[in-house]
């Protein structure tokens, strides 16, 4: 039997987009909306992480707008202290967790997992094969455009041969029997924190092979923090670096000089612009390893060999290979985020998510008109390429003119922590603000007009 669906929304997808929309919305407009994933709980990806995974940025800038995961607290002791904490895998799925009943207890929000959008404004269980139709004044919101892929539910990029040994990087907590040799695959935040995760497992950096298919830029994760002072310091300091580049090269070394970016391997330059944070006790770290493998995207795994499109690398015949390669994050086109058929979710301010998923929440329930909508939110694509990331901070610096010229979201967003350039309201303010805003006042119309140039 089909039964309908009471829903004036249906989000499609529980994760970290999905849910801090839903959130907004739910908070500023009397709406019931049903909230779908495949999974079997709320969190997205992070149910299936790996288990020593934390958030690479600080927690205030992730989850929902209603409530602070982690309550702000500062790192009081480690090679970190004095930084924002970041939330574990398993805080992560808590905080959504309580996120979600608190939506469900408000009335407003009913959640279906292990439940399937198939199109054709039908919904399906994946358990029960119970089918619901949705109401024509449902709208669609698409909360999983961006979705990443993880290793645990992607299979390895490369062929493996019967009687070579690789693993998802999930698997590396349950090994019992060391190898001579590991051999990490990948570039991106997942290689790296499974690199260290072996390092601080007492495994020898000469034991660790890392085949890095491209070179990547990081950001210094001590100067993306919630306090404005250090946020707007830093974007005035890219805005100064971008203003006087010649280059796109140039400009990722000038922010470099600045603190702002990082490297791992100085002699080589970086092509890839993802820019996960890292802590330099981090990359003092990974500068240990030595056993570096550039020869660009890995083809194959044997018994003992690494096999490339130029040819092949010897390695352990017993080694562990940890499958880091999935592509994480997506880029498929941007595309208008209100549409007749769908509202799709995107970042709006540059690469931040949880704030753009959330600021459209609050638009969607404070405005009528999608055209309207569509002109206070355009999207904003993640960074891969150093290009992409110019752009990226291009068109995220330009919707950030647009939605902060209008006085309601400008004082909401200063509400929101997941904003990472709000200042809150009753900041005491200082000297050092101050400079900070008139920095960035100066150097911020040169800087974007030189980084369109550059894109």
């Amino acid at each position: 039997m089909t039964r309908t669906m009471d829903a004036d929304y249906l989000v499609v997808g529980a994760g970290a987009m999905g849910m801090a929309f839903t959130d907004a919305l739910v908070d500023h407009a009397d709406v019931r909306v049903a909230v779908v994933d495949r999974r079997h709980s709320v969190s997205g990806h992070w149910l299936e992480a790996y288990p020593f995974v934390r958030l690479h940025q600080a927690s205030a800038f992730y989850g929902v707008p209603s409530t602070l995961l982690g309550g702000g607290q500062l790192q009081r002791s480690g090679p970190e202290e004095g930084l924002q904490e970041r939330a574990s895998q398993a805080a992560i799925c808590e905080y959504y967790a309580r996120a979600l009943d608190r939506m469900v207890e408000s009335g407003k929000v009913e959640f279906f997992p292990n439940t399937e959008y198939v199109g054709g404004r039908t919904v399906v269980s994946q358990v029960s094969g119970q089918r619901y139709e949705l109401p024509e004044r449902c709208r669609i919101v698409d909360a999983h455009y961006l979705a990443p892929s993880i290793p645990a539910e992607k299979p390895p990029p490369f062929a493996v041969d019967a009687d070579a040994r690789v693993v998802a990087v999930n698997a590396l907590a349950r090994i019992e029997h060391a190898p001579r040799q590991y051999v990490v695959v990948g570039s991106g935040k997942t290689a790296t924190d499974a690199c260290i995760w072996l390092l601080s497992r007492g495994v020898d950096p000469d034991a660790i092979c890392w085949v890095r298919p491209r070179e990547p830029w990081m950001m210094n994760r001590a100067v993306v923090q919630p306090d404005p002072v250090i946020f707007l310091g830093m974007v005035a300091d890219t805005m100064h670096a971008a203003e006087q580049a010649s280059s796109l090269d140039d400009l990722f070394l000038r922010l470099e000089d600045a603190g702002i970016m990082l490297r791992i391997d100085r002699t080589v330059l970086p092509t890839m612009a993802k820019a996960p944070t890292l802590a330099t006790w981090e990359l003092d770290q990974l500068r240990t390893l030595q056993n570096v493998v550039r020869r660009g995207h890995l083809a194959a795994v044997g018994p003992g060999r690494l096999v490339f499109g130029d040819g092949s690398v010897a390695v352990a015949s017993d080694a562990v290979v940890v499958h880091c390669a999935a592509d994480g994050l997506k880029y498929p086109p941007l595309v208008p985020v209100w549409r007749p058929d769908a509202i799709t979710l995107q970042p709006i301010r540059s690469g931040f998510p949880c704030f753009g998923a959330a600021l459209v929440g609050y638009v969607e329930a404070t405005r009528d008109d999608d055209a309207e909508k569509n002109r206070l939110c355009p999207p904003t694509p993640y960074g891969n390429s150093t290009a992409d990331w110019a752009r990226m901070n291009v068109l995220g610096a330009r919707a950030a003119t647009s939605f902060s010229a209008e006085p309601d979201i400008a004082e909401w967003a200063s509400r929101v922590p997941l904003n990472p350039a709000r200042i809150p309201p009753g900041h005491p303010g200082s000297e050092a603000l101050d400079r900070a805003r008139e920095r960035l006042a100066a150097h911020a119309p040169p800087g974007l007009a030189r980084l369109a140039e550059l894109v």
